[in-house]
């Protein structure tokens, strides 16, 4: 734990989904929801993938495939992969999410870092 916050705090997530078959986005929802429940930060477009016909058949790097090819995979990829790298560089470059408020080692020591109560806003 890195100033007493959780291992994945300040690290970046995606996911790449490949196959033969329609299922990316549902695959998506669940990796992406738990890359950020252990702490991964995820950025817009973090998911892409290439799905072939339904069905047995070729997977993406079988040439008969077409997958390197395939334009809307491409471009999703590409979008990923820089808002992937644009949010770790950030992240970087700020040093990461500070601990104020995200703490565990803190929470477990008692600190409550002074929120305000609800009932009087």
């Amino acid at each position: 734990m890195k100033r007493g916050q959780y291992a994945y705090y300040g690290k970046v997530g995606g996911c790449v989904v490949t196959g033969n078959e329609d299922g990316i986005k549902h695959c998506a929802i669940g990796i992406l929801y738990a890359l950020q429940h252990l702490g991964y930060s995820i950025p817009p477009q973090a998911d892409c993938g290439w799905i072939g016909e339904a069905g047995p058949g070729p997977s993406y790097l079988d040439e008969e495939s077409g997958g390197k090819e395939n334009e809307f995979t491409n471009r999703n990829t590409t979008f990923m992969t820089y808002n992937i790298l644009h949010l770790a560089k950030a992240l970087k470059e700020f040093g990461g999410y500070p601990a104020y408020g995200n703490s565990k080692k803190d929470w477990d020591d008692g600190t409550r870092w002074n929120f305000e109560n609800p009932e009087y806003r």
